[in-house]
């Protein structure tokens, strides 16, 4: 009986569905059997055996020894292969460049960073094209290769992927998408840095327990990420999390985005080096940067770098007691390169909160600090570029079936 276009649809989808599913519970569940699959997840056994054998031919998954025996013939294993294919992501930010090559699991089989100051667009593209190009060279033999390249960039992404707006790069309307599309023929996907370190804590963090997030990706600017109901928030158009630009300071100073008091204006990276500056604090220009530089200083017992962080920490709490308010969340996560100055931001940070957040906010709120340092937003989009891999692979091998 042929089968009409809805019906064939219809066919497409259940099928696209039962697949996902059914390589969902061995990515998850690794060594696990066919029986087990189709125990778990509902099917019967002969949608799963004929799903495992699709995904066999792709290499998405493999078969090892016998596992234990419940009773009768001990089952051939199941797993899920994290050496078909690797994905490349790319964390840009204003003064540093960071590139991971990782396993299907999202495991790091290669990583490469570089500091910067004060490049142009043309520059910033040739480092991206290098580092990239790094990251390829060293990827071993594997059935799919490179499955995809994520890059995450401070600043207003829409939901195309195109580069609206990243003041603190002086980018507008860059489409990066296309260009590493065509230069190197594979899937791109550009993402918001923030909302991919979001995703990145979710995944291999801090945040892997909890189902409200929200995380401060704290460089030379601000940026937050969303994890709400444990799906990443984007908003309409892909421009939520530009908290970095809400005002903290009536009448403040002027911010690159043409707001007036911006929170990132007084508690990022930038404003702890503008700070010092002004109290003529020696910050010698070396491969390390600045940051690195004051952290020295402090660990040596500088009082007045010291208090320098105290107050980027006080200034880091008033506005994640404004994000708490709003957003009610379960966990709070600093996270990019400020991070790294846990040891001397913590204390005010979490004093302004808990001396301004309303006390039913508090309850069961955790604030963490990153648990992947500066790998947040790279290990988030080499996550995203996994995951459309997976899908298409399984959404045209349902295709072509039908």
């Amino acid at each position: 009986m042929k089968m009409d276009a809805n019906q064939t649809w219809n066919h497409h989808v259940v099928k696209k569905g039962n697949k996902s599913l059914v390589l969902d519970k061995i990515k998850n569940n690794s060594p696990i059997s066919r029986a087990a699959v189709a125990n778990q997840t509902g099917l019967n056994k002969g949608t799963v055996s004929s799903l495992v054998s699709e995904l066999l031919e792709d290499h998405l998954i493999y078969e090892s020894g016998p596992g234990e025996s419940s009773g009768g013939r001990r089952p051939v294993m199941l797993l899920f292969n994290n050496s078909a294919g690797y994905s490349i992501g790319i964390d840009l930010g204003v003064n540093y460049l960071l590139g991971v090559l990782t396993d299907l699991d999202g495991n790091i089989f290669q990583e490469k960073v570089m500091t910067f100051k004060n490049l142009s667009y043309n520059e910033i593209e040739e480092q991206l094209f290098n580092t990239i190009d790094s990251l390829i060279s060293s990827v071993p033999p594997s059935p799919h290769g490179i499955v995809g390249i994520g890059v995450g960039v401070p600043g207003i992404v829409d939901n195309s992927g195109e580069v609206l707006l990243a003041p603190n790069l002086n980018w507008t309307n860059v489409n990066l998408k296309s260009i590493l599309q065509k230069k190197y023929n594979l899937p791109v996907i550009i993402e918001n840095e923030a909302n991919a370190g979001a995703y990145g804590e979710k995944k291999f963090g801090a945040g892997k327990e909890f189902e409200n997030i929200i995380y401060v990706s704290a460089g030379i600017g601000i940026g937050v990420g969303l994890i709400l109901n444990g799906s990443l928030y984007k908003g309409s158009n892909g421009f939520s999390g530009e908290l970095g630009h809400m005002t903290i300071q009536v009448n403040g100073s002027k911010c690159r985005c043409g707001n007036d008091g911006c929170w990132e204006l007084y508690a990022s990276e930038q404003a702890l080096i503008n700070n010092a500056g002004l109290l003529d604090i020696p910050l010698p220009s070396n491969k390390e940067g600045d940051l690195n530089n004051l952290l020295t200083l402090a660990e040596n017992g500088n009082k007045e770098v010291i208090k320098l962080f105290e107050q980027t920490g006080d200034y880091l709490g008033v506005g994640i007691n404004n994000i708490i308010n709003i957003f009610n969340p379960q966990q709070v996560i600093i996270g990019n390169r400020m991070a790294s100055s846990k040891k001397w931001l913590e204390e005010s940070l979490n004093t302004r909160v808990a001396n301004q957040a309303l006390w039913f906010q508090r309850s069961d709120l955790q604030i963490d600090f990153s648990e992947l340092s500066t790998l947040s937003s790279a290990l988030g989009v080499a996550a995203f570029s996994i995951e459309n891999f997976l899908s298409v692979s399984i959404q045209q091998r349902s295709i072509i079936q039908i």
